[in-house]
């Protein structure tokens, strides 16, 4: 199947970006039982690697349930600022192991890999005169194979992570 236009691949990636910048820090700040539902599910590549791969701050965070945990009993109330954002396509025509996407997908961009570099400044602690932090945060976003197979309505999340390396800046 052919790939997107690149006018198609733009619009969509950039589309995607803004709507998972709008949703996540948001999730970060005050819905944290949900933040494992933006990862993909647990699994392994052919050699045997863990996905989503997840570092913070360095450390590597084994899997979504326990980064939403660390979030959830250790990190402090946080509220995020993001500056700005680059989205770039990896690549235009992503395929999961058995996974059956719609014929039409790849054409409509709905089976790229995107490329997401988020800046901006975080508030860790609850008072509002806090000092804010920059932070830098890098994701891998693959379309969510629960989508290909359950449809549209069955899943809230089109695309999830697939790789995220969260940096405070000094």
């Amino acid at each position: 199947m052919a790939a997107p236009s690149q006018d198609v691949a733009t619009k969509v990636s950039t589309e995607v970006a803004e709507n998972f910048i709008q949703t996540f820090y948001p999730a970060l700040q005050s819905a944290r039982p949900t933040i494992a539902t933006f990862y993909l599910s647990p699994t392994a590549t052919p050699d045997g690697k863990a996905l989503p791969a997840i570092l913070f701050n360095g450390n590597i965070i084994p899997n979504p349930a326990a980064l939403q945990t660390m979030f959830q009993q250790d990190v402090p109330a946080a509220h995020y600022e993001v500056q700005s954002f680059d989205c770039q396509v990896l690549n235009p025509s992503h395929t999961a192991e058995n996974t059956q996407f719609d014929s039409r997908a790849a054409v409509i961009g709905k089976k790229m890999t995107l490329l997401l570099g988020v800046n901006g400044y975080v508030r860790l602690g609850e008072p509002r005169d806090a000092d804010m932090r920059g932070f830098s945060d890098t994701f891998v976003l693959v379309p969510n194979p629960a989508m290909a197979t359950a449809g549209r309505g069955k899943t809230s999340k089109e695309w999830v992570i697939q790789s995220q390396n969260f940096r405070l800046v000094v």
